[in-house]
């Protein structure tokens, strides 16, 4: 079953249950996935790496909209934010631990052939692209700076 065949079979579940909360996020997940398919040159549908990427940004959008609230000190949208963020992840591969994000990234160093602080750019340009829904680009970067520096 593909992302968007489980969204709107979410979609649908979380209608019978009434859960509010979970049907608003999926909405949303769906409403961005038909706004990437009626873009101009866009196919009929979605691969699943298209839209882990896009649930990807969803998420991390309000991972930061959380953060602010907390800051702020308005609990109540921070929750809400958070919670929302709890149903996106759901649809998301499973982060990368320290362990295996830094042998990934020493991979792609070997690979590239980097063997300074100036080679990062080629190194996070494959890295980033590699390494897109299942790290976070500052991991990347300060994983990237610490093993080329």
């Amino acid at each position: 079953m593909t992302i968007e065949e489980k969204i709107s079979k979410g979609i649908m579940e979380a209608m019978k249950a009434k859960d509010t909360l979970r049907l608003e996020v999926l909405r949303n997940i769906k409403k961005v996935f038909i706004e990437a398919k009626s873009l101009p040159g866009a196919g009929d549908s979605l691969s699943d790496d298209e839209c882990v990427i896009m649930i990807g940004k969803l998420a991390k959008q309000g991972r930061d909209a959380a953060a602010i609230f907390h800051q702020q000190g308005r609990d109540d949208l921070y929750t809400h934010e958070t919670a929302q963020v709890a149903v996106l992840d759901e649809f998301l591969p499973r982060p990368l631990d320290e362990e295996a994000l830094a042998a990934a990234v020493k991979e792609i160093i070997a690979r590239v052939g980097a063997t300074s602080i100036r080679d990062m750019g080629m190194v996070m340009g494959m890295a980033s692209r590699e390494l897109a829904g299942v790290a976070d680009g500052r991991a990347i970067s300060a994983k990237v700076k610490e093993l080329l520096g």
